[in-house]
């Protein structure tokens, strides 16, 4: 039976799972919103995160910090993946987008396969004094691993919207995809600039993944819940807009849990993929975008 208490658990709970959304997504917003390329292997590389983030953890670190710790490690995976890309497809022009989209696909399969050729199927999980217990607000209670992943979110669109306003690079990241000639008479090299930014956006995939092992378990097959997800915050926040991306994480987290409750779990993974459809279909630039 419907009632407001439920309604306000489920906004609640929406506002925390929208957040989490938003930091999932926020790689991918650099990489497909602001350089255009398409990557659709960011949800395999994130779940790759959280099986990386497990090992460090096992000697003891929280998993947060262990993100953290790989962050850098990732940045270097990035710059390699995108000079590979660049080299093999976007460098010859025509048709670079079709076959650069059967690469990342390619890559999202190989490192699936990987995963399950070293770890198996089975689920695996970390701990942490955060994990398993909870807030008490009232009648309501909340999980400290959202509230960890919430704060995470926040921090990183923070540092990631600072940064691009902020420095030449991060002006010459939101450029390049616009302008490449007019970059380039700034003293920029587009190319550099596009390997930096890749590297971004797939060392923030290793803090993303941390953040997903800490919100449950994780098994190899993980990207494919994802990848829906993570393409419809980024369409609706509008190509590359950081802040967009965490109103736009929101806006899924709460319609998901609103849909959850009177619809049940079977209906939830459909609202992604329906916003995405709605936003194309009347405003294609995104909620948030120009």
């Amino acid at each position: 039976m419907f009632s407001f208490e439920l309604l306000l658990e489920a906004i609640l709970f929406g506002v925390l799972l929208g957040c989490f959304y938003a930091a999932v997504s926020i790689g991918l917003s650099v990489s497909f919103g602001l350089l255009d390329v398409p990557h659709v292997a960011h949800p395999a590389i994130m779940v790759f995160g959280s099986y990386c983030t497990y090992l460090v953890a096992s000697f003891g670190l929280d998993p947060i910090v262990a993100g953290l710790a790989l962050t850098p490690v990732f940045f270097l995976l990035g710059m390699a993946v995108y000079r590979f890309y660049y080299e093999t497809f976007e460098k010859r022009g025509t048709e670079a987008g079709v076959r650069g989209l059967a690469f990342f696909f390619g890559l999202a399969f190989i490192i699936e396969v990987g995963l399950i050729l070293v770890f198996g199927v089975d689920q695996r999980l970390v701990e942490a004094r955060y994990i398993g217990s909870s807030l008490s607000l009232g009648d309501f209670r909340i999980p400290y691993r959202m509230l960890v992943a919430f704060g995470v979110a926040l921090l990183l669109t923070l540092a990631l919207t600072l940064y691009l306003s902020k420095t030449f690079t991060g002006r010459a990241i939101k450029a390049v995809a616009q302008d490449e000639p007019a970059l380039r008479l700034m003293g920029a090299n587009p190319v550099r600039i596009k390997q930096w930014a890749f590297g971004i956006a797939t060392g923030v995939s290793a803090l993303a993944g941390a953040m997903l092992i800490v919100v449950g378990p994780v098994e190899p097959s993980l990207d494919r819940v994802y990848i829906g997800r993570t393409f419809c915050v980024v369409v609706l926040a509008g190509l590359g807009s950081m802040t967009g991306t965490l109103g736009a994480g929101l806006i899924l987290g709460v319609s998901e849990s609103i849909v959850l409750m009177l619809f049940g779990a079977s209906w939830a993974p459909a609202v992604a993929f329906g916003l995405l459809l709605i936003i194309l279909g009347i405003r294609p630039q995104g909620l948030f975008g120009r």
